[in-house]
């Protein structure tokens, strides 16, 4: 399974504001499914639950660094549903991420806070070329508010670089063996 950098989907609901963004990136795979309908949420949920152990370690780590400057950890103090009871519904939250859109090929998770927003994107559409399969893409868009976005950000985009294909492809793999 490759998992490839690409364009920016058109068809995104983020794509009306891509002049906005300071930072924005997109990695594709695709999904073989038979033909078969992928419900969005299926996909939503997948997310929450592919990230590499390694990742999760990281993500644990700056969670440490970033609360002592005050900035969202996910921690927060109030009830969350876990990514098991998640139903991807606008509104909801797991961890850091809220959901800010949904559409039946598209989630738009992701969080504003004091020294930048993000957004990630989760789109599904049909491949062009190969009747029986879906694209999967992963898009990131990042807005900074200030310098210590900007700060932040530095050691953040080469690991995100390397987490976000890894957990496309970790998504793909567990879609497909749901069919």
């Amino acid at each position: 399974m490759r998992i490839n950098k690409t364009e920016f989907p058109e068809k995104s609901i983020l794509s009306q504001g891509k002049k906005d963004f300071d930072y924005m990136d997109s990695f594709q795979g695709e999904l073989a499914n038979d033909g078969g309908n992928i419900d969005i949420s299926e996909i939503g949920k997948a997310f929450f639950t592919s990230g590499p152990k390694w990742g999760k370690k990281m993500f644990a780590f700056r969670n440490k660094i970033v609360g002592l400057f005050g900035l969202k950890t996910g921690n927060e103090a109030e009830k969350r549903p876990t990514e098991k009871d998640f139903q991807c519904e606008v509104g909801e939250r797991v961890g850091l991420f809220k959901v800010f859109d949904k559409t039946n090929n598209e989630i738009v998770l992701g969080e504003d806070d004091k020294h930048l927003d993000f957004r990630v994107s989760l789109f599904i559409d049909k491949n062009k070329k190969e009747i029986n399969k879906n694209s999967l893409t992963i898009s990131t868009t990042v807005k900074f508010h200030n310098w210590l976005g900007v700060l932040y950000f530095l050691p953040v985009r080469p690991f995100h670089k390397m987490i976000v294909p890894a957990m496309l492809k970790n998504m793909i793999g567990q879609l497909e063996n749901k069919r």
